[in-house]
């Protein structure tokens, strides 16, 4: 079974690069299932109805979100009727949404999780709790991959090793820069800090750079924009066995106009 796992899409620049990038990587990698981080999606906070249409009808077969699910107050209006879309699931009891779902495929079914930190986020009740809670739930087994939306390395790291051999894997999100720390924890679950994010490339996670400069250098209130111009693309494969559901293999993706793809 094999995973590709895409980072937080910022925006129109990220949405246009990954319409563009991903009918290339069903050919080359030939994943089973594709799961995106949505939550940047609509001009950098928030998703919405079209743009969730447009992402499934790409091939996408689940996207999560993160802190900034909420911003779009459209989505209150379709997020309880789409089964392939998980807000994080350690939010109070009674928020629409929910925070995990069952993919079934050709070969077999994947339980996809959300997740949030709480370290410089919102006061959540306990993402390792919630875990806990919701393994106890699944029957039979299935393969699961965590999407962890967090600030810290170290609340990420924790998560992983608190699910090592739980789950098949444990992926970071939000903080829009790829790390390179990929790896197989002793107990079989794939792990990687952060994904990264698909988006502008010349910005500052995908904002307008002289904006978050001036931001900086006033400590003044400053509107961000997401950025235009070059973009980049982050993502990871996670091979997982179909029988154990541990992984058997991670590999990051990067692509960017220094970095391109190369047919």
């Amino acid at each position: 079974m094999r995973i590709l796992m895409i980072g937080d899409v910022v925006g129109s620049p990220g949405r246009k690069a990954l319409l563009e990038y991903l009918p290339r990587l069903k050919r080359s990698h030939h994943p089973d299932l594709i799961v995106v981080n949505g939550e940047n999606a609509a001009d950098g906070r928030g998703i919405t109805r079209s743009i969730a249409r447009e992402f499934f009808g790409a091939g996408v077969d689940c996207i999560t979100l993160g802190n900034h699910t909420w911003d779009k107050r459209e989505i209150f209006d379709f997020i309880d009727d789409e089964e392939r879309m998980v807000r994080p699931a350690n939010y109070p009891e009674g928020t629409p949404g929910q925070g995990y779902t069952r993919l079934k495929f050709h070969g077999g079914e994947l339980v996809v999780i959300n997740l949030m930190g709480r370290s410089f986020l919102s006061n959540l009740d306990c993402p390792f709790r919630e875990a806990d809670a919701i393994l106890k739930k699944l029957k039979g087994n299935p393969p699961v991959l965590v999407d962890f939306h967090a600030e810290t390395t170290s609340e990420k790291l924790a998560l992983a090793w608190y699910l090592d051999g739980r789950v098949s894997a444990v992926v970071g999100t939000h903080t829009h820069v790829q790390t390179a720390d990929e790896r197989i924890l002793p107990k079989g679950t794939a792990y990687l800090t952060d994904v990264g994010m698909v988006g502008p490339y010349d910005s500052v996670l995908g904002m307008d750079k002289e904006l978050v400069i001036k931001r900086f250098l006033t400590q003044l209130p400053v509107r961000f924009e997401v950025s235009t111009g070059r973009t980049q693309f982050n993502a990871v494969l996670i091979d997982l066995d179909p029988v154990t559901g541990k992984a058997t293999g991670i590999g990051r993706l990067r692509f960017d106009d220094d970095k391109p793809w190369l047919e």
